[in-house]
């Protein structure tokens, strides 16, 4: 690694700290988050195995909840590994590559998952909203084309961040990331160059992603509470809502803690860091850990064959 007046140049290795001010307690830190993943793993997977087995799951309410869980496991499994090793074996460094990897993959599976939620909510709204209209609208090729639409919007996205750092930053002031993995902002504020294209991008994605999915989350679910409150049977309004509160549950975490950590990178200096990396670490981890849990207990169909495949006797 050459060094330059005190910087680094083009350094091949990063050091990544884990929880400033918390590393004497990392070690324990590291008990209820892997406790967290391996829930995570296999709540998402049994929901995955119940929907691909169920032939009446294979609808698209049950289609984005699969997708969600897939997504969920591949975003947790991004950070935690290197998590657990930086917390339980001491193995900070990750080389420049594999940060930028870890990085693309991150915020790829983030956005992913937004678009997901999304996809979920425009799903309640037609089925609430316009039930009639449900079949037609949300077809195989609709569910097709959204799948791979919100999954290449978020990795074509995120891929110009990543070259940004790999061809315009050279020079940097430290090697040492003051984070638990490789975060977009975490890493730009390195540099020891002009970093204003970085921040301006990194802004402009997180508004063409987060933002834009939450503005039509929040329009879809006041047309739907709109709707739900204009239904002349009160059964019937229980249901509607009933239909919705799983989801409401699953999006309103991951976007608090997504705006949350986006805000502090940039703004909260006042903040204390450990506060700031535990609630990003959690904000990777606390949805792919409850997600099934909430919808395991608040969808019927996913309750009743959980129950079948694991109490029910096989002659049953």
């Amino acid at each position: 690694m050459l060094t330059f007046n005190g910087s680094f140049f083009m350094p091949s290795v990063f050091t990544l700290v884990g929880i400033p001010g918390l590393e004497s307690v990392q070690c324990w830190i590291g008990i209820p988050f892997c406790t967290m993943y391996v829930i995570a793993v296999i709540g998402n997977s049994l929901i995955l195995v119940i929907i691909k087995k169920e032939n009446s799951l294979h609808i698209p309410m049950y289609i984005f909840l699969a997708m969600l869980a897939a997504t969920d496991m591949a975003l947790s499994t991004c950070i935690l590994p290197k998590m657990l090793g930086i917390f339980w074996f001491h193995w900070p460094e990750i080389s420049f590559d594999a940060c930028l990897l870890q990085m693309g993959l991150v915020h790829s599976f983030q956005g992913t998952e937004s678009g997901v939620l999304l996809a979920m909510a425009l799903d309640r709204y037609v089925a609430i909203c316009n039930p009639l209209r449900h079949a037609t609208i949300f077809s195989q090729k609709l569910l097709t084309h959204l799948g791979v639409g919100v999954t290449m919007r978020s990795a074509i996205l995120s891929l110009p961040s990543l070259l940004l750092i790999k061809c315009r930053l050279k020079l940097y002031q430290t090697t040492v990331i003051s984070h638990s993995y490789c975060e977009h902002m975490a890493v730009v504020k390195l540099a020891a160059e002009d970093i204003r294209v970085n921040k301006i991008y990194g802004l402009f994605v997180a508004f063409a992603i987060l933002g834009f999915d939450i503005i039509f989350i929040t329009m879809s679910y006041v047309r739907i509470f709109v709707t739900v409150f204009q239904l002349p049977q009160k059964e019937a309004r229980v249901k509607a809502f009933n239909t919705c509160v799983a989801h409401i549950c699953v999006f309103l975490p991951f976007y608090l803690l997504a705006f949350f950590s986006f805000f502090t990178h940039r703004f909260g200096s006042h903040i204390p860091p450990y506060v700031h990396i535990l609630l990003s670490n959690l904000y990777l981890l606390v949805p792919p850990f409850l997600n099934p849990i909430v919808y395991g207990v608040k969808t019927k169909e996913i309750r009743r064959h959980v129950w079948k495949m694991f109490v029910s006797s096989p002659n049953s």
